[in-house]
């Protein structure tokens, strides 16, 4: 569906430069921390930004040559973009009819009177959730293929969350849809994405199943002792630390089995983010 081959954008400091691949029917997460190159692989996808380097691909196509036809298949919600706060969801509907031929007013009010969007108030009296909610509608508004969700979460109430997320689980109940997701909440990506990158200074640093993760790798805690006999076969980083050290492995089942005495904690992605990212 996307394809992302070492892809490089150069900003004063910083440098994208990344690969990646978000297949047909699957639900792909992006973490990292705060400008670590979420928003500008978002953006390369788009063919918002010019790249240095690399190519983009979305649907088959080189991304820089989609026609509008090719770019109705895409919905999007990013981090830094909005809605005019002086219109109404009723100023956006003809606009939104213009703008997409699969677009459906009928099912577009309706969805947004269900998720209690109030049709002639002024965007700006929103609340965060519920210009977030907005920004999701008109993402599935017009049948969509891909979505791409930059944060589509980010400030929002646990309650706005399992709203959004439920909305999505149902976008992929229709076979052969995508989406690429980030946040910075791991529960939701754990709860619906099929695999995960990680990306750090620009560049991917894991790419990894989220079953995988959250079964096989685990955080290893050993003594100065213990990790002097430690098999590190398996072991993908270690830190020192007070007692000892930290170990990150993708096996967690064979030092299970070979360490008994060893505290082994189970993995998960903010386990991941703190060890993978740890200077």
């Amino acid at each position: 569906m996307v394809k992302l081959e070492n892809v490089k954008k150069q900003y004063n400091d910083f440098c994208l430069d990344c690969s990646m691949e978000i297949p047909k029917g699957q639900v792909t997460g992006i973490i990292g921390r705060n400008g670590a190159g979420k928003t500008t692989a978002f953006k390369a996808m788009l063919g918002l930004i010019r790249i240095d380097g690399g190519s983009v691909e979305l649907f088959g196509e080189d991304g820089r040559i989609l026609s509008a036809k090719d770019r109705e298949r895409i919905g999007t919600v990013l981090a830094d973009s909005g809605f005019c706060g002086y219109l109404t969801i009723k100023d956006y509907v003809p606009m939104l009819a213009a703008m997409y031929k699969d677009f459906s007013k009928e099912k577009f009010v309706s969805e947004c009177e269900r998720m209690g969007l109030p049709i002639k108030k002024n965007i700006k009296d929103f609340s965060t959730g519920m210009k977030r909610k907005l920004q999701i509608l008109t993402a599935l508004s017009h049948n969509a293929e891909l979505l791409l969700l930059d944060e589509p979460t980010v400030g929002l109430d646990v309650i706005v969350r399992d709203e959004i997320l439920e909305m999505l689980q149902d976008y992929m109940k229709t076979e052969e849809r995508s989406i690429l997701i980030s946040s910075h909440i791991s529960s939701d990506l754990e709860g619906i994405c099929d695999d995960i990158y990680m990306i750090d200074n620009g560049k991917i640093v894991m790419h990894e199943d989220t079953d995988v993760i959250l079964g096989s790798y685990g955080l290893i805690k050993a003594t100065r002792s213990q990790f002097e006999k430690l098999d590190k076969t398996y072991i993908l980083k270690s830190y020192e630390a007070d007692f000892g050290y930290n170990c990150i492995t993708n096996q967690k089942q064979f030092y299970l089995e070979n360490y008994p005495d060893i505290v082994i904690e189970n993995g998960s992605l903010d386990l991941m983010m703190r060890m993978f990212l740890q200077k």
